[in-house]
């Protein structure tokens, strides 16, 4: 390969994964995308596979011949799902979770330690699962952020994506208290919370009646003027300074599948818990 060419290929490839992420639901996606930026992809080959209309269960083999599961739901593509093969008591437990979430301007990638426990079954033709109990999210054990041509790792990456976690929980609880709708798609869900977030930057169609009154304080930040008076009205003391500052628009520009995600954790439950019956396809 010529030098030139040595050049170009990672800038190409960060491009092109950057694409994926932004244009494509596909579940397919995810699992390859993911794969290739830490290098699993040459590391586990599929050994079966099975798909419902909700979800996709792969059962992996690594360099070392040991074996895992890996489930994928089609309403949570940014996010897969790790745990040990069930026992012969069709015992099985839920170890981890991996996020892939991209932007205009890179991609955040973690894993969380979890836990949960229930039964599945592998079989020739079909594949049963259920969780029975809830999942706990222990911690971010690891991730990376690629930020334009930055590539944040290690103790500064974990840092980072902790924070932002504890941001969005605290945005996710507060939704939730709301009366909002649950259920909704990930772009439903876009299109209701975003002119309640951030009316300064919707059409003005958009934007909740009222929002602007006759003596509303402004401040700048972000190159954005925030009516920081009904940030005082609307939000919790925890969120005022994080909308306040940008901090909240950048949050929800560059993890918004990362929000809904969160948002919709009873949904997540809900399909895992339920009587799962998958077709083999592979």
């Amino acid at each position: 390969m010529k030098n030139t060419d040595k050049r170009i290929f990672p800038a190409l490839v960060g491009m092109t994964v950057t694409c994926l992420l932004l244009f494509s639901g596909c579940i397919s996606m995810f699992e390859r995308t993911g794969q290739v930026l830490d290098g699993s992809a040459f590391a586990e080959r599929r050994i079966s596979a099975y798909s419902s209309q909700k979800m996709k269960i792969t059962k992996v083999q690594n360099r070392d011949g040991e074996h895992s599961v890996i489930i994928t739901l089609n309403q949570f593509p940014a996010i897969s799902l790790r745990g040990a093969l069930p026992d012969g008591q069709n015992l099985f437990f839920l170890t981890g979770m991996y996020y892939l979430g991209g932007n205009e301007h890179g991609w955040n990638e973690w894993r969380l330690d979890i836990s949960a426990a229930g039964n599945l079954k592998l079989g020739d033709e079909n594949a049963w699962l259920t969780i029975h109990s809830g999942i706990e999210a222990v911690q971010i054990s690891e991730g990376r952020i690629h930020r334009f041509d930055t590539r944040i790792t290690g103790d500064e990456a974990l840092t980072s994506l902790r924070n932002r976690q504890e941001r969005i929980l605290s945005l996710s609880e507060w939704m939730l208290n709301q009366h909002a709708p649950k259920g909704l798609s990930q772009r439903f869900f876009d299109r209701h919370w975003k002119p309640l977030l951030f009316p300064e930057i919707v059409p003005a169609r958009r934007r909740p009646a009222n929002w602007r009154q006759q003596d509303d304080i402004w401040a700048r930040a972000e190159d954005i003027r925030w009516n920081i008076s009904y940030t005082e009205r609307i939000f919790p003391e925890e969120l005022r300074e994080v909308r306040n500052s940008g901090t909240l628009l950048r949050d929800w520009e560059e993890a918004l599948s990362w929000i809904y995600l969160k948002y919709g954790w009873e949904n997540l439950e809900a399909l895992l818990s339920a009587e799962n019956i998958l077709q083999r396809t592979r």
